[in-house]
């Protein structure tokens, strides 16, 4: 039996605990993973010296200009112990290589790359982020507390062009046909949009670098290193010198500086499946040559772990993403787990339907061996669930207790507001992190019991759900594998005051268990205990 002490216990009522002591009692599964997620830019200043570069000066909406978050900030919070709370296994954040330089017009004014999502260099960074010392400290610092990092890399597309970002070769990329998302050729050899210029990913023949690329190396003291890594690297994997390869290399570049734990894979529809199994082994090498230099004990027989961003996946549609007259399997392609757009849906259904069926074809049906991130809202998705946020408290119990991996979008904990006066489209997902806000403490706090407590147990997400009685509505959940078994008995909307609750099947007679929620204790007789609550939620975990 998976066993937790007393410390441990203190830990969950007080969000203390030390990262030597975490990981000694509980051992790691991406299944179960809470990935905090945000725009670097939009999180936390953490130092104000970066906030203009490249000139980019124009006038700009407030919500489409560079606002000054950066990596130095994450790791401040890292710091400060907030993610911890929160019960947070990894953090992913947006591209850090380096943007264009010049703002596009979106149809609200100018518009400038703050987002990450618009490359000029992959093989450098973006200097209102940060430089290659901040991301060696952020996973350094990360790794300390416990926290995993997941790097937002991106292949389909290069940024927009602008009057300072000339478009790359023609043999590099296309400019035309626009994406209409009829078939899989409309999805895959097209722009997503106007003015995004597309990855000749499907090139077959060898191709030069772009002329403004070997002018930029060489501007930055850099030509001769980059043009002999590449040598090295074409050398070694024998590829062509493809679109494709180069761009690889760069992404892969970042696993052998800085040790990333993970990849969060952008726009992987769009693109074809083969381009994802030669990333997912090129950065398992690499990942086991930085592990070989670096041995750390957070990455001891841990894989490389990709998740998907195939948009419009559902995790209850099954392993195969429909394009009408084509199917294809992700999954097989390299990545571990795709981002389940469905939840937000799924989320308006009771808790047992969704806890049933996630639990269902994650245990036994076509997702057995892989999973799936969940989420109530993200930065491109312009239906979260609960957009006016009134109905926190519910988005949070269903998001951290619905089986697979939960990803929070940076401020769900806080209830930031998805909507901002005068902002279009996705703008309004995009607003600073409001961090002098003090009215939702309790929500807050909500969060980060519920966070701690899937954190401390594998078997909320990485495990299999039974429901114990409909009313009140109890359930279970039970993990085993590798010599670990961890079993909790949750219940949900319970009558304020006193309520008996059947354990029998995960908690013996005369065991002394714990609620993590009010911090309670209780002993099982008779099959049962006699809980009482006020917040209407217990939260049952053994305690010896």
């Amino acid at each position: 039996m998976f066993i937790f002490n007393i410390f441990f216990i203190f830990s969950v009522i007080t969000g203390f605990f030390s990262p030597d002591e975490k990981k000694e009692t509980t051992p790691f599964d991406w299944k179960n993973a809470t990935v905090y997620f945000m725009l670097t830019d939009r999180f936390y200043n953490g130092d104000p010296t970066n906030d203009v570069n490249f000139n980019r000066i124009n006038q700009t909406h407030e919500t489409r200009r560079f606002m000054g978050g950066d990596i130095k900030g994450i790791t401040k919070k890292i710091e400060e112990g907030y993610f911890n709370k929160l019960g947070v296994d990894a953090i992913w954040f947006s591209p850090v290589n380096e943007q264009i330089h010049g703002s596009v017009n979106e149809g609200q004014g100018e518009t400038y790359a703050f987002h990450g999502y618009w490359i000029r260099d992959w093989s450098s960074m973006e200097p209102n982020f940060g430089n290659e010392a901040d991301l060696p400290e952020l996973m350094r610092v990360a790794h300390a507390h416990g926290i995993r990092i997941l790097l937002d890399v991106i292949i389909n597309h290069t940024g927009p062009v602008t009057d300072t970002d000339p478009v790359w070769p023609a043999d590099w990329v296309r400019t035309e046909p626009q994406c209409n998302y009829q078939n899989y050729n409309s999805t895959v050899f097209c722009t997503l949009v106007k003015n995004l210029p597309d990855v000749r990913t499907e090139q077959t023949q060898s191709v030069e670098l772009p002329q403004s690329l070997l002018d930029k190396w060489a501007s930055e003291n850099r030509l001769d290193k980059e043009l002999s890594e590449l040598d090295a690297f074409f050398a070694r994997t024998g590829y062509p010198r493809t679109p494709r390869y180069y761009i690889i290399k760069w992404i892969t570049d970042y696993i052998r500086k800085f040790g990333i734990d993970g990849f969060r894979v952008d726009t992987v529809k769009h693109t074809e499946a083969d381009v994802w199994a030669d990333l997912a082994k090129e950065a398992q090498i690499a990942f086991d040559e930085w592990k070989a230099k670096n041995p750390e004990p957070i990455q001891q027989n841990q894989d490389f772990f990709m998740v998907a961003e195939t948009y419009n996946f559902g995790a209850l549609n099954g392993r195969l993403f429909d394009f009408g007259d084509k199917k294809v399997d992700y999954f097989a392609a390299g990545f571990d787990s795709q981002i389940n757009f469905g939840f937000k849906g799924d989320a308006h259904k009771s808790y047992e339907e969704i806890f049933s069926s996630y639990s269902q074809i994650l245990n036994e049906g076509e997702l057995q061996g892989v999973t799936f991130m969940n989420y109530i809202s993200s930065h491109d998705d312009g239906w979260p669930f609960d957009t006016a946020r009134k109905r926190t408290f519910e988005s949070a119990t269903k998001l951290l207790l619905a089986p697979g991996q939960a990803q929070i979008y940076y401020g769900d904990e806080i209830a930031r507001p998805l909507t901002v006066e005068g902002a279009q489209g996705d703008a309004n997902l995009r607003g600073f992190m409001p961090w002098n806000d003090p009215t939702h403490q309790d929500l807050l706090l909500h969060w980060q019991k519920l966070g701690q407590f899937r954190q401390n147990h594998l078997s909320i997400g990485a495990g299999a759900h039974e429901m114990v009685s409909a009313k009140p509505y109890v359930f279970g959940r039970t993990y085993q594998k590798n010599n670990v078994e961890d079993r909790v008995i949750v219940a949900l909307d319970l009558p304020k005051g006193e309520t008996e609750i059947t354990v029998a099947e995960y908690f013996a007679d005369g065991l002394e268990i714990f609620d993590a929620y009010s911090g309670k204790s209780y002993k099982v007789a008779q099959g049962k205990v006699k809980v009482k609550t006020d917040a209407g939620i217990v939260l049952l975990e053994r305690m010896n």
